[in-house]
């Protein structure tokens, strides 16, 4: 008797501090305990916990007799010789957690001091839980690696590759081509929409910004939601706004456009290489990630041959009074959305990505896209008959716990909790990137990228600007000058183009019908003069008197009569807005698409070439010396005194520094594993269009000042660059992670 109340009493306490310790160790899941604990105990603690542990199922649960006559709870523990259910996936009987129920063993003193003890030792257990799960995680993902290779290798490389090559290459040339169109549309843009100096370096900087917000934003969610799924949506914000880009009339409206097309158009990047590169075998991976790179050239090629096709036909235009405009730039603007959409739909055909699937614990999804390869590109060789000979994959053990919010809680509710839950898987993701094991690895690509694109996108924008200075200056200096010319009774109804008169007087002219383009007159008297139909463009008056002169359906704004006099003169009918002037130097447009054309024809040699050596010389040696070879040809900046010597320099840059870029891309795939992949793809990616922004707003502002300053820049940075990236691990041959 005295040893069954001892017994009871102690197995009275036990229960109520096994209820104590179950409530405090969920509240502490994740934190770090102290080391050191006890990881045995007395043979009668643990025959006393089995004991209540089966007369506790046995009570509350319906449980059917094991081998050895115990009772187990819905028989997981049998289930759990022939496979984990994904709740306790990875844990071994000893270990087995489940939600609300802590299954540890309290030390042997009872009371509190056991009830704080096996507090601790649930703190222990639950760290030693989650260290050893991630060690299992990690062996698992080193396992697939090595059989997602051996796959691909029986899969082959044939028809399934090359069909998803050109779906993915139509969301790489949208992303070629929305570099372009705002530059593109900028000079007629400008005009349609009045645009002052800052305003259109905002539009032309915007779609950087969105760019590099997209990157951030979609490389994120690629590997949490699935690549194909996040392209497809990425795509989808990039067509719409684009679209509407093409119909707003206010500046504002279009700013917002352009910005979330860009945000939308960010993503395709790094999910794009990520997507290709996981079906590509190690002996065709480099090859054929760069010949995916030409898309973007083709992208950059389109915009330049529908920007000379569109935008000089003035004709191609219509409007509705003077609120709704429609010009040519819009047509334009609304071409170029059709890359994106036809990625869609091609992309709708195409299946997810077999490794994210495995990297998700979807063995059978990824088993019949593996299976829908192999067969396809059998098929394509010839050899129909061959038959998949892989039955079971290697799936990675999963983490993430799902919480349940039961039938009755608001739609609104679940979305909620939904988005926040991604949202902190999303930012977690990203922090392993600068876990110590990546953290060296991460600095170096990033200081690799932004030296990169702070001296490419420099200089490819600092070049036209820099053939527009010296088109402006041969323009100037063509220009004719009259001093003190006296004219009466004349009828001016031709073209003045390029002029300056000074101290002019003039007496009952009429000037109808009439355009000018880059006029000034200076110190000059109108009296009696009739100004009737005119259409101007950099055309001013300075320090001039008007007397009883008549304005008649003019653009001559009063912002255009700088310090002027105005003595019994009058406007009538001025016209409205900012309207779409046709006597643009249409051989200077075409000189603009052209230049821009022949700049991005240019990579094609740095193309083909890079892709035949990526796997050849290795990754490191053609980004390194791709590097150099771009860095000393910035120092041929400074013979560039012509037109035509600055086109030749730009094409020699753009066809030497594309091979460092197709390196860089195929490197940024190789290097992080495929559960973090497109994170950090995006984030080196936005990185990129920040340093684009930076590089952008330096060299520009040196145009017509000095060369010496972008040059030392740029040879400066892909100096950095081609340093650092020898530093960097060589990937060539290695499976991908």
């Amino acid at each position: 008797m005295d040893d069954d109340g001892r017994y009871r009493d102690s197995r009275s306490d036990f229960v109520r501090g096994a209820k104590d310790i179950a409530k405090v160790a969920k509240k502490q899941v994740g934190k770090k305990v102290g080391r050191g604990m006890d990881k045995m105990t007395d043979e009668y603690t643990k025959r006393s916990y089995k004991r209540f542990e089966e007369e506790d199922d046995d009570d509350d649960y319906a449980g059917v007799p094991s081998n050895d006559g115990g009772y187990y709870r819905n028989d997981s523990r049998a289930n759990d010789e022939e496979g984990h259910s994904d709740s306790t996936e990875g844990h071994d009987e000893d270990d087995e957690i489940y939600e609300g129920e802590y299954q540890g063993i309290p030390r042997a003193e009872s009371g509190k001091a056991g009830s704080m003890d096996g507090v601790t030792a649930a703190q222990a257990q639950q760290f030693r839980d989650l260290s050893a799960y991630e060690g299992e995680r990690r062996k698992d993902q080193e396992e697939l690696a090595q059989q997602y290779e051996t796959i691909l290798q029986e899969c082959g490389h044939g028809k399934f590759q090359w069909t998803l090559y050109f779906v993915l290459g139509l969301a790489l040339m949208a992303d070629g081509v929305e570099i372009f169109v705002v530059g593109f549309v900028l000079p007629s843009a400008q005009i349609d929409m009045c645009l002052s100096e800052p305003n259109k370096g905002m539009l032309g900087l915007i779609v950087y910004l969105g760019m590099m917000v997209g990157a951030f934003l979609w490389g994120g969610l690629a590997d949490r939601i699935g690549r194909r799924q996040t392209l497809l949506i990425s795509l989808s914000i990039n067509s719409v706004f684009a679209f509407f880009s093409s119909f707003v009339q206010g500046y504002s409206s279009f700013l917002l456009c352009r910005l979330i097309s860009g945000v939308g158009i960010g993503g395709s990047i790094p999910i794009v290489f990520s997507y290709y590169s996981e079906f590509l075998a190690q002996e065709k991976r480099g090859e054929h990630l760069s010949w995916l790179c030409m898309f973007w050239m083709i992208g950059g090629i389109y915009a330049s041959a529908m920007a000379w096709a569109i935008i000089p036909h003035y004709g191609w235009s219509f409007q509705m009074g003077s609120a709704y405009q429609f010009h040519s730039w819009r047509v334009f603007v609304l071409v170029c959305a059709f890359p994106s959409v036809a990625a869609i739909s091609a992309l709708t055909t195409m299946p997810e990505s077999p490794r994210f699937y495995l990297e998700n614990g979807k063995h059978d999804e990824a088993w019949m896209i593996l299976k829908q390869v192999h067969d396809t590109n059998m098929r394509a060789k010839g050899y129909p008959e061959r038959v998949f000979s892989v039955t079971t994959i290697k799936t990675v053990k999963q983490m993430d716990e799902l919480v349940n919010m039961g039938d009755g809680a608001a739609w609104h509710e679940k979305w909620r909790l939904k988005l926040t839950t991604l949202f902190h898987q999303v930012w977690s993701n990203f922090q392993t990137i600068f876990s110590p094991e990546y953290r060296r690895t991460t600095y170096m690509m990033m200081a690799v990228w932004f030296s990169m694109s702070f001296s490419y996108y420099g200089l490819t924008v600092w070049f036209p600007d820099m053939i527009k200075y010296l088109q402006k200056q041969e323009y100037s200096s063509r220009t004719k000058v009259f001093v003190k010319e006296k004219v009466e009774h004349v009828t001016f109804n031709f073209t003045l183009e390029n002029q300056v008169h000074r101290q002019g007087e003039y007496f009952n002219d009429k000037f109808m019908n009439l355009k000018m383009k880059s006029m000034v007159f200076e110190d000059s008297l109108f009296e009696e003069c009739y100004f009737e139909d005119i259409t101007s463009t950099n055309t001013f008056f300075k320090n001039c008197t008007f007397i009883a002169t008549l304005f008649y359906n003019t653009d001559l704004f009063k912002y255009r009569l700088i310090n002027c006099k105005l003595i019994n003169s009058t406007f009538l009918h001025n016209k409205e807005g900012c309207l779409l002037s046709d006597i643009s130097d249409e051989n200077n447009a075409y000189m603009v698409y052209f230049v821009s054309f022949l700049g991005t024809l240019a990579v094609l040699p740095g193309n083909i070439v890079s892709a035949l050596l990526m796997d050849k010389i290795g990754r490191l040696r053609m980004l390194a010396g791709s590097s150099v070879i771009s860095c000393i040809s910035c120092f041929f900046l400074s013979f560039g005194n012509s037109e035509s010597a600055m086109i030749a320099l730009l094409c020699l840059f753009g066809g030497i520094s594309i091979a460092s870029w197709n390196s860089l891309d195929v490197l940024t795939v190789e290097l992080y594993p495929s559960d973090k992949r497109t994170t950090a793809f995006g984030f080196l990616n936005a990185l990129c269009k920040l340093a684009a922004v930076l590089g952008i707003s330096i060299f520009t502002s040196f145009v017509g000042i000095t060369k010496a300053v972008p040059i030392l820049f740029a040879s400066g940075a892909l100096a950095a660059g081609s340093f650092l990236a020898l530093k960097l691990p060589e990937t060539r041959g290695q499976v991908l992670q």
